[in-house]
């Protein structure tokens, strides 16, 4: 009987980039500001596949700024369908998803990944698995909004993003501060906080 391997998945920032290069990293999703330079610390990785996605961790347009669109999600769900089609089920992989921070643009991209490859896993289990992933995650609500539509999961993913933001207040209570001087209020009035 063959051993299936399920990919190992990271979430991080570009800071700890440099950290990962020794870990068999074999796709990688880079979410990136439009104007930032080409990143160095992926010469000390393996042979891998990569796809750089340029838009601002932005909820709302504004001047000068890249805001997420459903393009940029469809660009993600074809990374999905592209990892699917190379992976070896019976080879170890490692999918390395980053944005700047790792918080916002690089959750969402990874939510949308796993939501994608498990259709039928309940959107609250889903955000259990992001979370033990990355702690700190803060998932940019344009790009979960778009995943729901394009997935066809009927707003559970976004029911679950506003319980996920709850929790994330009530547990880490300087996001309410962050997101209040990045301008993301909107997500703030969205968390359910029972």
């Amino acid at each position: 009987m063959d051993v299936v391997f399920t990919p190992e998945l990271t979430i991080c920032g570009i800071d700890e980039l440099p950290g990962h290069g020794t870990r068999n990293v074999t796709h990688v999703l880079s979410i990136i500001d439009p104007d930032y330079p080409e990143l160095e610390a992926f010469q000390a990785y393996g042979t891998h596949h990569r796809t750089t996605l340029r838009f601002h961790d932005i909820i709302a347009a504004a001047p000068e700024r890249v805001m997420p669109h459903p393009d940029h999600t469809q660009e993600i769900l074809r990374f999905g369908t592209d990892y699917q089609a190379r992976q070896d089920a019976r080879g170890p992989s490692h999918i390395l998803v980053h944005c700047h921070m790792g918080v916002s643009r690089s959750t969402a991209a990874m939510l949308t990944l796993m939501a994608q490859a498990n259709p039928d896993e309940p959107a609250e289990s889903l955000f259990a698995r992001l979370v033990a992933i990355r702690p700190q995650a803060w998932p940019n609500s344009q790009m979960v909004g778009f995943a729901d539509e394009q997935l066809g999961r009927k707003g559970d993913l976004t029911a679950a993003l506003r319980r996920h933001y709850g929790r994330q207040i009530r547990s880490r209570p300087q996001f309410t501060e962050w997101m209040t001087t990045l301008g993301r209020d909107a997500e703030l009035k969205m968390a359910i906080l029972d």
